[in-house]
């Protein structure tokens, strides 16, 4: 899996005109499932991102966790995530998971993260979704799961 958190003071997701999701001060996570990816793949990310330690302490150094700020996250589907630009001038997208695969592992990946006693809202997988949000830092961080996610 792969994902892209944003540290916000606040984000949201809008789908056909109404506002389906939100968060802040928090992240905003874009998840991507990739092709042959698993549970454990996902329990692992959800575990790391509600232990990274990216939220500034009372010294303002990023030494505090999601969990140790009280922050909330807002998880949204990106198969965008999976593009490959290495021919050509177009992205080719055919390593993300398949989308029955995909919206498992997404939905999957959001209760995980509530698992963390992380509170989640999320986007609406497959859909066209508006994404707003205020960048805190800015700090912007890409993850990948490893294939076999260690301890």
């Amino acid at each position: 899996m792969r994902a892209l958190l944003q540290r916000v003071t606040e984000a949201s997701v809008t789908v056909d005109g109404q506002v389906i999701g939100q968060t802040g001060p928090g992240l905003l996570i874009l998840i991507c499932a990739m092709s042959g990816d698993t549970e454990a793949q996902a329990d692992h990310l959800a575990a790391k991102i509600a232990k990274l330690r990216i939220f500034k302490d009372d010294a303002g150094k990023m030494n505090r966790s999601l969990r140790d700020v009280g922050g909330s996250a807002l998880v949204v589907s990106q198969f965008t995530l999976a593009a490959d630009t290495s021919r050509g001038n177009r992205p080719g997208f055919s390593t993300a998971a398949p989308p029955e695969q995909g919206k498992r592992l997404y939905e999957y990946f959001a209760r995980q993260l509530q698992a963390q006693e992380i509170p989640v809202e999320t986007g609406e997988f497959g859909a066209d979704m508006a994404v707003a949000l205020v960048n805190d830092g800015p700090i912007t961080i890409w993850m990948e799961a490893e294939a076999t996610p260690q301890a």
